[in-house]
């Protein structure tokens, strides 16, 4: 679905994807099945977005950002595509971002271009991202930093690694966390 007040040039839109009030979306952003994009948003040409996604009101999608699958952005997150912008001049590049599968950022925050959100990050509300977010970690502030691991259903893990909620165990190795095989 498409409302009457969006501009739509892209054909490269999946099913069941909902596209509302004043949008813009050029023709060369490839968007994905089942996503939700609200009021006020801009996609660019060199777009991709997964299956699932949410993408809340005033969100800009600029040239070189992908989202993977099941992927949440928070109202007002402003992505940037260029260290040293200037009027009228162009990188022969954008940097390129990557939001990982079932990654959440959120409200108000800004993501610094030629980073990757890992899969299941979750990225606090107003945080400024500056660098690589590793998987199933939570960060936040201004520059954000770690401040705890998550499951991938969004819940902190406690001190044995173990999610409350779904019951899920994780291993910690050289900073990073995987699922634990059983």
């Amino acid at each position: 679905m498409i409302h009457p007040s969006a501009d739509v040039q892209s054909e490269t839109i999946g099913e069941n994807t909902y596209i509302w009030q004043f949008c813009v979306v050029l023709k060369g952003a490839v968007i994905g099945k089942n996503c939700n994009i609200n009021a006020q948003c801009f996609i660019e040409n060199d777009v991709l977005i997964g299956d699932n996604v949410t993408i809340k009101c005033g969100v800009q999608i600029w040239d070189g950002i992908s989202l993977k699958n099941n992927v949440f952005i928070g109202p007002n997150v402003t992505f940037t595509n260029d260290f040293i912008p200037r009027s009228k001049q162009y990188p022969k590049e954008f940097l390129k971002t990557l939001v990982d599968e079932n990654a959440s950022i959120g409200a108000n925050s800004t993501i610094l271009g030629g980073i990757t959100i890992g899969k299941s990050a979750m990225i606090g509300a107003g945080s400024v991202v500056t660098k690589n977010v590793a998987n199933n970690t939570l960060v936040y502030g201004n520059p954000a930093s770690f401040k705890a691991y998550v499951c991938d259903c969004g819940q902190k893990l406690n001190a044995h690694m173990k999610c409350k909620t779904c019951l899920k165990r994780f291993v910690e190795k050289n900073n990073t966390i995987s699922l634990e095989q059983t």
